[in-house]
């Protein structure tokens, strides 16, 4: 996140305004509700995890245990349970 001095991009009413709740402060200014990503879609690791899921409900369909696929995934036996028993 950048430092921007607001005299260079807003309007000097506006900036009036903005002085009438606080002055000399840094303020954040949050994007749109509707601009914001959900976790992990920039950085790839929501498809790694979706991708993965889909792995291990895979392998269980085809006969892998549960112990099995927290040995091989490294994860608890709840979370595959987790993985593994909701659709």
């Amino acid at each position: 996140m950048a430092y921007v001095k607001a005299t260079a991009i807003l309007p000097e009413k506006l900036i009036s305004e903005i002085q009438k709740y606080v002055q000399g402060e840094t303020i954040y200014i949050p994007k749109p509700e509707t601009t914001h990503k959900k976790w992990g879609t920039r950085s790839g690791t929501r498809k790694y995890i979706d991708d993965r899921n889909v792995s291990i409900k895979t392998s269980f369909k085809n006969g892998r245990t549960i112990d099995q696929l927290a040995n091989d995934y490294h994860l608890s036996v709840e979370t595959i349970k987790k993985i593994v028993y909701t659709k």
